[in-house]
């Protein structure tokens, strides 16, 4: 599995989850709304944790800096 996200990437995507789980335990967004919410949150930690997007390995998308040698 090659890596296909870069820092920023990451970082977007971490603070998106903590700002989904923040207004989920507020109790701004709840039901079935709020399950689905948190459950994007949960998909968006562990794939900032390990640097790889399913969606973007078929489009080519790599948001990864390009090392120059």
């Amino acid at each position: 599995m090659k890596k296909n996200m870069g820092q920023g990437d990451r970082f977007l995507r971490i603070i998106i989850a903590v700002i989904i789980a923040i207004l989920y335990y507020a109790g701004v967004i709840s039901g079935t709304l709020g399950l689905v919410l948190l459950i994007l949150a949960g998909i968006f930690i562990l794939t900032s944790f390990i640097s790889f997007c399913p969606l973007y390995a078929p489009f080519g998308i790599s948001t990864c800096k390009v090392k120059k040698k």
